[in-house]
């Protein structure tokens, strides 16, 4: 279930972020957004939901913590009350607002029934977090994942593999696995950078201030990350975005697994390497694996065949191209 308590993004300035552009941020009021529960209650999809033993809801848009903690709690209160199946409340937030709400009302939040927050942290490094204007350091990022967790929140930390281009990639990855270490969140998730027309971020790469990575170099950074990581989290790879889907297991236990997955697709020849790169970018390979697939790697042979041609041999050029359908 959807529940919308703000409009829009109160920050919207992140280089790569192409949500929310030209639109005005406003926090709803409380008495609007409970309006909207009592409403969903009596529509035919909020019966199905009740009926269905619905359990999880999200409240959007992009940072719901910027409204005042009481509306937020009555909001939360009487959403439990109407929906009384859902156990799982869940919304975005930054790591600045949490650093900006005191632990009392953190949780109050948490005891009203929220559970679960994600955090787009992207980087631990301070220099890939200034040159995408995320508008938060490290620190802040530290500060704002351990008041969540100490609040009793369930939490989800982004990483962008690629977001700091190739002059900054070890750096990203060594600095991100520091502030993940310190922070030990429940979730580390894996969002591959995309370089999309009209963000900030490809004028940065247009302008050659950043220099975008190829899929080789972002899944070297990702090992690189997962080598360093002190942390007792689940790491995730649930975005089609991310090359490598199969990067989904619990730290530290499941490490030498996770690695051996980046080895099996780093020790390919390079045309095969190039061919799950594409296979995958298109949807038709999920794993390495599938690379034995006789009529999928027919398809996928041609498609890098075409590819090649159109992009000049620029098979990187390709996949950005073709990264850009899912964002």
């Amino acid at each position: 279930m959807l529940v919308r308590v703000t409009r829009s993004c109160p920050w919207n300035r992140c280089a790569f972020c192409p949500v929310y552009k030209g639109e005005k941020f406003s926090i709803r009021t409380a008495a609007e957004v409970m309006q909207d529960i009592d409403e969903l209650a009596r529509s035919p999809q909020g019966e199905y939901f009740l009926s269905g033993g619905g359990h999880s809801a999200f409240l959007q848009d992009a940072n719901s913590l910027v409204m005042r903690p009481a509306q937020l709690c009555e909001i939360l209160s009487h959403l439990k009350t109407v929906f009384p199946s859902i156990d799982r409340i869940t919304t975005y937030a930054r790591a600045h607002t949490l650093t900006r709400r005191s632990p009392d009302e953190l949780s109050a939040l948490h005891r009203a029934g929220l559970t679960r927050i994600h955090v787009g942290m992207e980087s631990g490094s301070d220099a890939v977090l200034t040159l995408v204007q995320k508008g938060v350091d490290a620190a802040r990022q530290v500060e704002g994942g351990r008041r969540a967790i100490q609040a009793g929140f369930e939490l989800s930390e982004y990483y962008m593999p690629g977001l700091g281009g190739r002059a900054l990639s070890r750096e990203h990855a060594i600095e991100s696995a520091r502030v993940l270490s310190e922070i030990d969140p429940h979730f580390i998730r894996l969002r591959t950078t995309a370089f999309l027309p009209g963000t900030a971020l490809a004028e940065l790469a247009a302008d050659g201030q950043l220099e975008p990575m190829g899929d080789e170099e972002v899944v070297a950074e990702i090992r690189l990350l997962i080598e360093r990581l002190e942390v007792s989290s689940a790491l995730t790879s649930d975005h089609i975005l991310n090359l490598l889907g199969e990067l989904e297991g619990k730290l530290p236990e499941e490490r030498p697994r996770l690695l051996e997955i980046i080895d099996r697709f780093q020790s390919l020849a390079p045309e095969e390497r190039r061919a799950f790169i594409v296979g995958r970018r298109v949807g038709l390979l999920q794993t390495v694996d599938d690379l034995r697939s006789g009529a999928r790697r027919r398809r996928v042979d041609a498609l890098l065949h075409e590819l090649e041609a159109r992009f000049d041999g620029d098979l990187d050029a390709a996949v950005q191209a073709l990264m850009q359908r899912f964002v």
